[in-house]
């Protein structure tokens, strides 16, 4: 009888080990960090992953982390941004850091001005930082390969939500946006462009400052219209917002006569033609609006007396300066009364 509740005792005892070995390889034994996600950079080693899951305070201690990197043969570092799931055992984290299956950041591109801010918008988000993404906005030898250089970069930089690994390289990143660039200028749009006498560039150059004349989606074929018919005409562009461009002050309220001397290749008033490139990252609508812009003989426009987001378009200059000076009229009037 003693023997046989000797050996029960063991085999009790033997169970319990085994379902504490089990509960700390199957059960919960991995806290989420400050956020969502477990980072691992580039070039990191096991000792560097080890520490950082301990200074997260992830893991209370490497002991069952290496036993279960060793069970399932867990050696090669892949770094990476890994999300991190409330409870998760050892052996799923071991096998998600195992197999690099990383979660992608939805990196979203809205309107952007320069290069300087798709970089901090780039450094801000990924492993890589502002100055490595600027660094190869900034080298021709570099966008040589896409077709591109320092003043064109922008137009491939299309308004879409982006899945990119965090530790994606500069040149990798830029490849994500020029991927989309080409799958949205398919053949038909490319024939609709070179309808018009236009390169797909220089139909996001003339649709980057549609963007920034009006957001008002029913003007902006028109607007595309008047600037059409001027390149066609031979007539300078004269659009304000390249000269705010020129100077690099987007807070300019009201274009004067001081502005307009800027010596500079984007400045429309003292260049004929399109400016070198794109002012900003236009919205699939501008581009629509330069590729649907409907026939029509006007050459100017200036904003609506109702002061509702509209413009007032006319094919003569005597037809505009009445316009104007009936918009200038109304501000004063409203500038007068909004005193009092």
């Amino acid at each position: 009888m003693k023997k046989t509740g000797s050996l029960a005792i063991l085999i009790s005892i033997i169970i319990l080990i085994a379902l504490f070995v089990a509960w700390k390889f199957l059960g919960p034994a991995v806290s989420e960090p400050g956020g969502e996600f477990f980072y691992i950079r580039t070039g990191s080693d096991m000792e560097a992953v080890k520490k950082e899951l301990l200074d997260q305070k992830m893991i209370s201690s490497t002991f069952w982390f290496d036993k279960t990197a060793t069970l399932l043969h867990y050696k090669n570092i892949k770094p990476g941004r890994y999300k991190i799931s409330k409870k998760m055992s050892l052996v799923s984290f071991v096998r998600k850091l195992r197999s690099g299956d990383q979660t992608p950041i939805q990196f979203v591109i809205t309107k952007l001005r320069l290069p300087e801010n798709l970089a901090g918008k780039v450094g801000a988000n990924f492993e890589c930082d502002s100055l490595q993404m600027i660094r190869f906005m900034k080298n021709n030898d570099s966008l040589k390969a896409f077709g591109l250089d320092t003043n064109t970069v922008m137009s491939v930089v299309m308004p879409y939500t982006y899945p990119i690994n965090w530790n994606t390289t500069p040149k990798k990143i830029f490849q994500h946006f020029y991927t989309a660039y080409k799958t949205f200028w398919n053949n038909e749009r490319k024939a609709r462009a070179d309808s018009l006498g236009l390169t797909p560039i220089q139909v996001s150059t003339l649709a980057s400052i549609i963007e920034e004349e009006t957001n008002l989606k029913s003007d902006k074929p028109l607007i595309a219209s008047v600037y059409l018919n001027r390149l066609e005409t031979g007539m300078p562009l004269q659009a304000d917002p390249t000269v705010k461009f020129a100077l690099k002050d987007f807070q300019i309220k009201r274009v004067l006569h001081a502005h307009l001397e800027v010596k500079s290749s984007y400045n429309t008033y003292l260049n004929k033609g399109l400016p070198p490139g794109p002012i900003c990252t236009p919205s699939i609508s501008s581009i629509e609006a330069v590729l649907e812009a409907p026939k029509t003989n006007y050459l100017y426009f200036v904003a609506s007396s109702n002061f509702d987001g509209s413009s007032v378009f006319s094919a003569t200059l005597a037809e505009h300066q009445k316009n104007a000076k009936a918009y200038q009229r109304a501000l004063t009037k409203l500038l007068s009364s909004n005193k009092k």
